[in-house]
């Protein structure tokens, strides 16, 4: 009796104790045919493959997969093949759910041109139609079709054939294209356009503007532009227009801030339509001078003004939770006065058992310690598109002596500085965790990613030098909503990786508006 007492207390004893909360993310994916790394969104839960032109997206193999340690999915994409032609839902569990989407991007080069069109033609793969503009009065029975490709290159095949030459499109021309043993039915549409030239866009950013036009493909396209309250036209420099085919373009420099413009395409005697812009403002670099510091809980040096607004932080405070702060500032600048920011990477711990850190600085704020990693944010708000970075910098390599198990191979070889740029059009600041387990770190690869530039060296300097980065722009119409820098005596530091001893000095960062 006593013991079936025992068993049933034990049995009403409940367990309220709970699971402990782990995100499950996917650690690595890789996809047959892709064409460059998966972008793995561990914020969003989204993982992105981009494909080549000649892989079925409706059957897609995975040549990598993997997920947290302990976690489970309930598909294993090593096995199979996948429709990603709409996302992908999977689940990983490990004491909860977390799902995630794999979603595909695959860019098909598509072109249909035809001899004196204006313009490039529309290619639109979703309604399967094509739109060509040829200059009103064209006879549309005799248009000469110079080149056409509808789909993946060498497994596309198009009925009726349409091979160069005479091709009849007075009226609407359908055509089966079939690929992967699937058809569409594309319809080819012309066109007639009034004017022989027209002006399609103009970006207009601080001091200067991109512009674009059209016009016959045998005809050659320029530009003319003024101020709004001025009457005098300037035309653009032939040697500034970039045409393929009747689409055509230029950026115009030297231009003044704040200013209404008038821009107009032109070719051979015919004037284009008129757009009137009005171009941006400029802006320097908070802080760009590196002037401003305070010392917080005397051990973490901060690069403002204590009560002042922060633009810049460093990682400050996750070396110092085991060490000194490795970012201060120095006397050591370009000018001899004032003061600049000093980054430093050094071996961080306590009795040999720490790790290293990297001197960086950058636009944004350290959030929290994650154990003996960090989480940040990273970005500015900021609007504005300059054309180059420009600043000093002094470096001091040193061998590497630390480096994670990807990198053991650079062991004993130059550390190397990094500087770079970038424009964004994120929703908020975007974070980055350096720990291994959740890692998210910046990829300038990334959709979001509008312009990059960057510097790296590995050497030796016995003073500062001027540098300038250009800003590559992936799109000119394309507003940036957040700006980062970043600069890091350790490139791979973000990876524990670098040489401890390693220097890099910054000072006096500013932006060009201008080419």
């Amino acid at each position: 009796m006593l013991l079936t007492a025992i068993f049933f207390l034990a049995g009403c004893i409940k367990n309220d104790l709970p699971y402990p909360k782990i995100q499950q993310n996917i650690t690595s994916l890789a996809a047959v045919g892709q064409s460059r790394e998966a972008a793995i969104d561990s914020t969003a839960l989204s993982a992105t493959i981009y494909l080549e032109e000649t892989v079925d997206i409706q059957n897609v193999s995975f040549s990598e997969f993997s997920v947290s340690e302990g976690g489970t999915s309930d598909i294993n994409l090593l096995e199979g093949t996948y429709d990603l032609s709409k996302p992908l839902q999977l689940a990983i569990t490990r004491y909860q759910t977390y799902n995630w989407e794999i979603i595909a991007e695959q860019n098909i080069e598509r072109y249909f041109t035809i001899e004196g069109q204006i313009g490039e033609s529309v290619v639109d793969a979703a309604a399967c139609r094509v739109i060509v503009t040829v200059p009103e009065g064209s006879d549309l029975s005799k248009l000469v079709l110079e080149r056409v490709k509808l789909g993946p290159a060498g497994l596309t095949t198009i009925t009726p054939a349409l091979n160069p030459g005479i091709i009849d499109l007075s009226n609407p021309l359908r055509v089966e294209v079939e690929c992967f043993g699937r058809s569409e039915f594309w319809t080819i549409y012309v066109e007639e356009a009034e004017l022989p030239v027209s002006t399609t866009a103009a970006d207009a950013w601080s001091r200067v503007i991109w512009v674009y036009g059209a016009c016959p493909s045998d005809k050659t396209g320029g530009f003319e532009y003024r101020k709004a309250d001025e009457s005098d036209w300037t035309k653009v420099s032939d040697s500034l227009v970039t045409q393929t085919d009747g689409a055509f373009s230029a950026c115009i420099s030297h231009l003044e801030p704040l200013t209404e413009y008038v821009v107009r395409a032109v070719t051979e005697g015919y004037n284009g339509n008129e757009m009137r812009v009005t171009t941006d403002a400029t802006a320097d670099i908070p802080d760009g001078d590196f002037d401003q510091w305070w010392l917080k809980n005397n051990r973490i040096w901060c690069p403002w003004n204590e009560n002042g607004e922060q633009f810049w932080d460093t990682g400050n405070t996750g070396a110092a939770t085991l060490g000194q702060s490795n970012v201060v500032p120095t006397d050591h600048t370009v000018t001899g006065q004032g003061q600049a920011a000093e980054l430093n990477t050094k071996f961080v711990g306590i009795a040999g058992i720490g790790k290293l850190a990297a001197g960086s600085i950058y636009t944004g704020s350290f959030q929290k310690v994650d154990g003996t990693n960090g989480i940040l944010d990273f970005g500015r708000p900021w609007k504005l598109r300059p054309t180059k970075l420009k600043g000093y910098y002094q470096y001091k390599t040193a061998l590497i002596n630390y480096a994670n198990a990807d990198f053991k191979s650079l062991i004993g070889q130059p550390d190397t500085c990094h500087i770079y740029v970038a424009l964004a059009d994120w929703t908020a600041p975007f974070e980055i965790r350096t720990n291994p387990k959740n890692q998210q770190l910046f990829d300038k690869n990334s959709p979001s990613i509008i312009a990059y530039g960057e510097l790296v060296y590995s050497g030796t300097m016995d003073e500062y030098q001027p540098f300038e980065i250009r800003l590559e722009y992936r799109s000119t119409s394309r507003v940036p909503t957040y700006l980062q820098i970043t600069c890091a005596a350790s490139k791979l530091g973000d990876y524990f990786t670098g040489g401890a001893g390693a220097v890099l000095y910054v000072d006096q960062f500013s932006f060009d508006y201008d080419y």
